[in-house]
């Protein structure tokens, strides 16, 4: 969404927070099960397999969400889409925490999973659809930055009640931030672009001036009015909307936006996230000593993050996760060839392990971890952005259902052919980025990266 010249109107930081507030419960609930899973196998007998199913269970549960989470966000509104994401994290966190079984446990995390993944698609579309042109990489990007502070607070939050071994109160926090995101999200206005779809224009004056924008608020709605296709969204179908992600206008940025999202998901992030505190323990740190360590991981994520929100609307995209890209499939590298090297657990082993990690997790925070959703929202027009999104990211999820399913056992079998596997997917990523990944930064509004696909396609 474009400005008008002149003096630039004051942004919003409050309303987009809020918006990206969701995303909070996103990076704890995933972060905190690493540290939670030491105390529940004392509690519970687990085997790999098991193991894998309670952490996967939120992944299965996020390839769900992000499907109807999309669909809902283009039916009923991106607000109201959120409120119901924080009640599902709220409902999630209650039942995981009183679980008296494996299964119930594994139920908790899966509803718990449908909050996961409709954050993931929801925020990022509410947020680039309420941002102007000139921030919607950093306001994009938030969401994100909620991601990893979740994450952060989680590696706290398990640090603190870690030694008392109390997992039911790290997985029953997400009640308390729930209800905050319930009640915070009555402050923020809606889409103005979902609006307009819905022949609401007054109300889009409305948000538009909440969103600090009141004086360009009528060349804005008359841009809107021009870009934003006039059939009614409520009643498209999954087919209609794969149909047009596959038609020839939209087939390369579909294809783009599926290798990306799979890519973000098989190169290993969410395993270093999840299993930290195991795969640190299993190179040859003590119990204590790995979730200690964790903490230096959530704050490189943290750090980074901010890196790359800073970076983001200054640099290309393409350039960004490219260098990030070349980071990951490095630090990946180092890992599999050092631990290949090693006759067994070891300190120093531990803090060479820990070393690479930290690289690696850092080169996916300014870059990958920043700009991915973005991206993947940026690249479908409007009129099909939630569903379309949310589709492309249900394969997201599945893949990392399937990869960290199986990570334990790997990691249990051989840790440098886990890492060795996600280094080849580094270097995939690489080539794949410098050689096919359409840009959508760059100073482009929507309306041209939607243009420029179309051209493209002629």
């Amino acid at each position: 969404m474009t400005t008008t010249v002149g003096s630039p109107p004051r942004a919003p930081w409050g309303i987009y927070l809020i918006g990206a507030f969701a995303e909070l419960l996103f990076g704890y609930d995933t972060g905190i099960i690493g540290t939670a899973m030491l105390s529940i196998k004392k509690e519970f007998p687990l085997t790999p397999t098991t193991q894998g199913l309670i952490v996967s269970s939120l992944l299965l549960g996020a390839a769900i969400g992000v499907g109807v989470g999309g669909r809902l966000a283009d039916r009923y509104g991106r607000r109201p889409a959120l409120l119901l994401v924080g009640a599902v994290f709220g409902i999630g966190g209650l039942v995981a925490a009183v679980a008296p079984s494996v299964a119930i446990l594994v139920l908790g995390r899966l509803i718990m999973g449908l909050g996961v993944g409709s954050s993931a698609v929801v925020v990022s579309v509410y947020l680039i659809e309420i941002a102007p042109t000139r921030h919607r990489g950093k306001i994009g990007a938030l969401g994100q930055m909620m991601v990893v502070l979740g994450i952060m607070l989680a590696y706290l939050v398990g640090y603190s009640l870690d030694s008392s071994g109390q997992w039911r109160l790290m997985l029953g926090f997400t009640l308390i931030p729930s209800v905050a995101i319930v009640l915070a999200l009555f402050f923020a206005p809606e889409s103005p672009r979902w609006l307009v779809q819905q022949g609401r224009d007054e109300t889009a004056v409305a948000s538009l001036t909440r969103l600090g924008r009141g004086a360009t608020a009528g060349s804005e709605l008359r841009e809107l009015r021009r870009v934003v296709t006039s059939a009614n969204q409520s009643r498209r179908s999954t087919g209609d909307v794969l149909k047009e992600m596959f038609s020839p206008a939209l087939r390369r940025s579909t294809g783009a936006g599926i290798v990306l999202a799979v890519l973000a998901q098989t190169v290993g992030t969410n395993s270093i996230v999840y299993y930290a505190p195991t795969t640190l323990a299993h190179a040859g740190f003590g119990q204590t000593a790995a979730v200690t360590a964790n903490i230096s991981i959530g704050v490189a994520n943290v750090v980074f993050t901010l890196l790359g929100i800073a970076l983001v609307d200054r640099i290309p995209r393409r350039r960004l996760l490219l260098f990030g890209a070349v980071g990951m499939a490095t630090a990946q590298s180092f890992l599999a060839i050092y631990t290949l090297l090693q006759s067994g657990p070891s300190v120093a082993g531990a803090y060479a392990t820990l070393a690479g990690m930290i690289v690696f997790l850092s080169s996916f925070a300014f870059a990958w971890g920043v700009l991915v959703r973005v991206v993947v929202s940026e690249l479908f027009p409007s009129a099909i952005r939630g569903s379309a999104s949310g589709l492309v990211l249900v394969l997201q999820w599945s893949a990392n259902f399937v990869v960290n399913q199986f990570f334990p056992t790997i990691l249990e079998t051989s840790a440098a052919l886990s890492f060795g596997i996600f280094a080849v997917v580094g270097i995939i990523a690489v080539v794949f980025v410098a050689k096919l990944l359409p840009e959508t930064g760059a100073g482009k509004s929507l309306e041209d990266v939607e243009q420029a696909a179309v051209q493209l396609a002629k």
